[in-house]
């Protein structure tokens, strides 16, 4: 079983996820959301090679589609998935 972490821009991604849930829908939803942003990293961990590949974005990049936002990681040499990127509407 592999293990994730968050790269530094994948934090500042969760954050800004979360005030903009915040701001847009309450601190309920937002911390909804937070929570099933965390189910999907968990998915990732399980059954990363379930999720399609994204190399058309860069070479060994995958992507899962989280609510309106989508994740992308890569699985690294040492059993452990890098979350990359968090990628959604609000960044529109």
């Amino acid at each position: 079983m592999y293990s994730y972490y968050l790269s530094t821009e994948a934090k500042e991604d969760l954050r800004r996820i979360y005030y903009y849930g915040l701001g847009q829908f309450g601190i309920d939803q937002a911390d909804n959301y937070f929570n099933v942003m965390h189910d999907c990293f968990d998915r990732i961990e399980t059954d990363s090679f379930l999720f399609p590949s994204a190399e058309h974005i860069k070479k060994g990049y995958r992507q899962c589609v989280c609510g309106v936002d989508t994740i992308y990681f890569r699985i690294e040499d040492n059993k452990r998935i890098e979350i990359i990127t968090i990628i959604g509407r609000q960044d529109f």
